[in-house]
């Protein structure tokens, strides 16, 4: 999957948060898409999401909560250590108390917390406080 298009669906969803509406639409789906709405929803950023038609090129329905001040995704590619994982934390999030990196690893996409607690790397996907 392309990051660019995770880029512009995350975006949308902060100029989104920015303009007040309850809801969004973003396209085209991408599994990758779905897993960090996925955290995004675990974590308390956003209410609900909803993929409709995912086969074709479909769409994906977000509720917002107004929680989302930014979210990012790396454009590039950036391997992670789980050992050097909290300094890189702490270079890209404004504050310790919230605010998540997700990083796609051989168990799937997780959150820096996760995998800090699995104990496993990967490359860093994107962030979102």
């Amino acid at each position: 999957m392309g990051r660019r298009i995770l880029n512009d669906a995350l975006r949308t969803i902060v100029n989104a948060e920015k303009r007040g509406f309850a809801s969004t639409q973003l396209q085209p789906v991408s599994n990758v898409i779905a897993n960090f709405l996925q955290i995004m929803k675990y974590r308390g950023y956003i209410k609900d999401f909803e993929v409709h038609d995912p086969h074709r090129v479909g769409k994906i329905t977000v509720q917002l909560l107004g929680r989302i001040n930014d979210c990012r995704a790396l454009t590039y590619r950036q391997d992670i250590k789980a050992a050097s994982m909290e300094n890189y934390k702490t270079r890209t999030l404004p504050t310790r108390q919230w605010g998540y990196v997700v990083i796609t690893t051989p168990n799937g996409v997780l959150d820096h917390e996760e995998a800090m607690r699995q104990n496993v790397g990967g490359q860093v996907i994107g962030y979102f406080y």
